[in-house]
């Protein structure tokens, strides 16, 4: 018996016109910003910071253009080179805007909020030259707030059925409970058509002509497929179980991801930060933990399907960006505790 769960829900919360939609996804992002707006605003009123609350927010104006230009410029760069040079007629023309799909990098980003927080740096300090402000205080605080924003990014990427997992039961077997078909999977370049045998791929392929219709003659199979998810996500008729048997059972490391890099790597941070006042220290666990939470829950995920080499000795092109910052990571938390001096909080604050 199947107990696997059909992924039936759908990225979209409400549709505007045409493309134009308000996306799980993109309201992540936003409601990782805001919450870690208003935790910093709470650090600063409660003195564990020399920033004021309005110095925060200028902070998180920068971080959230760090961030989205970091992160999107970083999947170009480490994942999708083609986004910097494809262009179409319909907008938004550039590929490398057309960001409705997803397609954000997680190390881009940490290295625009890097750049992010040495910009506002260098203002602050113009701006209050007797405050002393050493980075890694800075990149300590975007540390703290950073498990927030990372872990509903993996919760929105789990619901719009991207960056699956590993198989665990292809079309037609029985998957175990904690496992998850996406339908998404036909429409991507981690479909299973092609590790079947032939006599059971044409008869998949069969069932799933059927079940798009006479669209697939007008729209093509792309297209019309993605009316049959619009049925699914609307619970329209069975749709449902007939897609169950022709979609494979995967890990949903998504939510893994989610676990690993919201709440442990949160905990942690803030177990760190209790327990030393050094500057640059979070920031270096941060690096380190993420990092090896990352390698860790990668092993559980598919590298990027259009990187023509997807693994170097064993590892995904993610985790052995993950192996850079725990390596980086480890460098700074030696620099951090050998030359920089703790921080002395205003009274009274606490963490």
């Amino acid at each position: 018996m199947d107990h696997a769960w059909l992924h039936n829900l759908d990225p979209i919360i409400f549709r505007i016109s045409g493309e134009l939609a308000i996306r799980w996804y993109g309201v992540s992002y936003l409601a990782g910003f805001v919450l870690g707006w208003l935790l910093l605003r709470r650090l600063a009123k409660k003195g564990y910071t020399p920033l004021s609350t309005r110095d925060v927010d200028d902070l998180i104006m920068s971080v959230v253009v760090g961030v989205i230009v970091g992160g999107r410029l970083g999947y170009a760069v480490f994942y999708d080179p083609s986004l910097l040079y494809t262009f179409s007629k319909d907008v938004p023309f550039w590929e490398l805007f057309r960001v409705t799909n997803g397609g954000m990098a997680s190390h881009g980003g940490m290295i625009g909020v890097l750049i992010a927080g040495w910009v506002f740096r260098r203002r602050f300090r113009r701006e209050h030259p007797t405050i002393a402000m050493p980075m890694g205080h800075i990149t300590d605080l975007l540390a703290l707030a950073a498990p927030v924003g990372l872990g509903l990014g993996r919760i929105a990427n789990f619901i719009n059925g991207e960056l699956l997992g590993k198989i665990v039961a292809m079309p037609g077997e029985p998957g175990p409970w904690w496992s998850v078909r996406y339908p998404q999977e036909v429409l991507s370049r981690h479909d299973p058509g092609m590790l079947m045998p032939l006599e059971a791929r044409m008869s998949r392929e069969e069932a799933l002509r059927t079940l798009t219709g006479s669209a697939v003659e007008t729209r093509g199979f792309s297209a019309a497929y993605e009316r049959v998810l619009d049925q699914l996500h609307r619970h329209a008729g069975n749709i449902d179980e007939q897609l169950r048997p022709l979609v494979s059972a995967r890990h949903p490391s998504q939510l893994y991801q989610a676990l690993a890099e919201g709440l442990v790597l949160g905990v942690a941070l803030w177990m760190v930060c209790r327990a030393t006042k050094r500057p640059g220290i979070v920031s270096a666990c941060f690096l380190v933990i993420y990092g090896v939470l990352r390698v860790v829950t990668e092993v559980w995920r598919l590298p990027d399907a259009q990187l023509a080499v997807q693994r170097v000795l064993g590892l995904s092109r993610g985790q052995w960006l993950s192996v850079v910052m725990v390596l980086i990571g480890v460098g700074l938390f030696v620099y951090a505790k050998a030359k920089l001096r703790p921080m002395q909080a205003a009274p009274g604050a606490s963490v």
